[in-house]
This record gives structure tokens, sequence and C-alpha cells, in this order.
């Protein structure tokens, strides 16, 4: 079983950055593949990006390619998501998510096993 925390949301403003943090619970975490998701009001969840257990593989979204990056530190049961030149557009609730896979890049939810809160992130133009 792993738990799932994000933070790290909130309001910035166009041009500006976030870095969110999604702390894990459990003890399988480091054989975790994980991803992060993120939803807009009205829309479907979609990828943003998702790396295997030990960040040798990366994939985002091109919508994101070039200004999100993904990393995980397994010795901090953490995963990140460093987000730069943030757009309006960008706007959602943020979701991370566990899978019981360790070597796969995961980009559909159904794909995913375990999911956190979400942690909204706002761009104000």
């Amino acid at each position: 079983q792993v738990q799932l925390v994000e933070s790290g949301g909130g309001l910035v403003q166009a041009g500006g950055s976030l870095r969110l943090s999604c702390a894990a619970s459990g003890r399988t975490f480091s054989s975790n593949a994980m991803g992060w998701f993120r939803q807009a009001p009205g829309k479907e969840r979609e990828f943003v990006a998702a790396l295997n257990w030990n960040g040798g593989n990366t994939y985002y979204a091109d919508s994101v390619k070039g200004r999100f990056t993904i990393s995980r530190d397994n010795a901090k049961n953490t995963v990140y998501l460093q987000m730069n030149s943030l757009k309006p557009e960008d706007t959602a609730v943020y979701y991370c998510a566990a899978a019981n896979r360790k070597w796969l890049i995961i980009m559909i939810p159904t794909g995913y096993d375990y999911w956190g809160q979400g942690t909204q992130v706002t761009v104000s133009s």
C-alpha cells in the first residue's frame, strides 16, 4: 500500500515557477513508477509527466516539454515536478500517482494503482 500527499501548489503569475512535491509512505516507493497528471475544470484528467523507479527514464506531455521537469529522491520517498515558464493554461489540480511497476513509463490514469488528493495550481495572466 502506498499513500501519496502532494504539496507546493498555489497562485503564480504567468512566467513564474512552482515546485510540486509528492511524499509517499509505504515500503515499495523505490519500486514504483510515478507520474503527474492534472485536471482542469470541465476537462478530463490528462498526463503531464512520468518516470520509472530510478528516474533513469522520463517522459513528458508535449504541452509541458521543455518547461517541466519530473524527478525523484528515493531516499526521501518523494517525487517532484518543477514547473517553469508557467502559462494560464497550466491552471489545474495536479495529482501524483504511483504504479506497482518498476520499469515502465505509464501515461494513462488506469495504469496507476495509487493517487494523491491533488494540489491546486493557478496561473494568472
